[in-house]
């Protein structure tokens, strides 16, 4: 006797990939993605205005952690 069960695996790696790639070119666009207009959009909006650098990273930052 089979088993066919079939198991879905959601696969967000690609939609990943797209943010993080957001994220280098226009670091507040790819934490809008992630998160909508919460707090760590306004931030990252802040932090992109200081520096470019400490933009991205925090915009990786929030991306990688969720």
């Amino acid at each position: 006797m089979s088993n066919n069960q079939t198991t879905i695996v959601k696969d967000e790696g690609g939609a990943d990939f797209v943010r993080i790639l957001f994220s280098v070119l226009l670091p507040p666009l790819g934490v809008f993605l992630q998160v909508g207009l919460s707090g760590a959009f306004w931030i990252n909006i802040l932090l992109t205005l200081l520096g470019y650098i400490p933009g991205i990273i925090h915009a990786v930052w929030i991306i990688a952690r969720r």
